[in-house]
């Protein structure tokens, strides 16, 4: 089971992460990041208990961000689009980490599971990218994860970090690569993976990448 071959749907989970962890460096470093990706991203966080991969991030072609940062940080393809921001590849560890580590807290993630069905109903009456839902999500973030052991340091441009805007959105965003993290460990993502089969996992991601 450990030297199984990766999986695309524990490509695409994983590829869910490298996008997220992009964006936070995006949203550090510049103060803003793409819109759709942002909106996808939220989506992923709340929808829990998706139908399959494609209802919770609909065609691959919305994870290309990720895909690409995948195989640049895992493959060491170049980006085409976007530069590689090194410091994703660090909040990626981070993340995973700490996604294993709220997998053995049931405490935690009950409390993490209310706030996040509130954020669904707020979502609802609002959007899932409405200022409100941004806020309460950090809110739940600085509550649960930032309270552990390992806190992600998020590097960037102290005149955007300071921005209340900016820094509620990098918290929502950390919390969607976490959930896309445990996406990633359900689905059979592990560390061996990551340390002995990172160019298989490239190779796991949608042909279309490599056209």
């Amino acid at each position: 089971m450990i030297f199984s071959r990766p999986t695309q749907d524990q490509a695409l989970a994983l590829s869910a992460v490298f996008q997220a962890c992009e964006m936070v460096a995006d949203l550090a470093q510049n103060g803003d990041t793409e819109a759709h990706s942002l909106e996808l991203a939220m989506q992923s966080l709340l929808n829990q208990n998706p139908a399959s991969l494609e209802a919770l991030y609909g065609p691959p072609e919305n994870l290309t961000r990720g895909m690409q940062s995948m195989a640049h940080h895992l493959g060491k393809a170049p980006m085409r689009q976007n530069s590689a921001r090194p410091e994703a590849l660090r909040y990626l560890i981070s993340i995973l980490y700490l996604a294993r580590k709220l997998s053995k807290d049931p405490k935690m993630l009950q409390k993490i599971a209310e706030g996040i069905a509130n954020g669904v109903r707020q979502a609802e009456h609002f959007s899932v990218t409405h200022e409100n839902v941004f806020s309460n999500i950090a809110s739940l973030y600085q509550q649960t994860v930032s309270t552990m052991r390992l806190r992600i340091q998020v590097s960037g441009n102290g005149l955007y970090l300071q921005q209340t805007a900016v820094a509620t959105r990098i918290r929502c965003l950390l919390f969607a690569a976490i959930r896309n993290a445990f996406l990633w460990q359900q689905l059979g993502g592990s560390r061996s993976h990551l340390m002995l089969q990172r160019k298989a996992l490239v190779r796991a991601l949608p042909d279309y990448l490599s056209d």
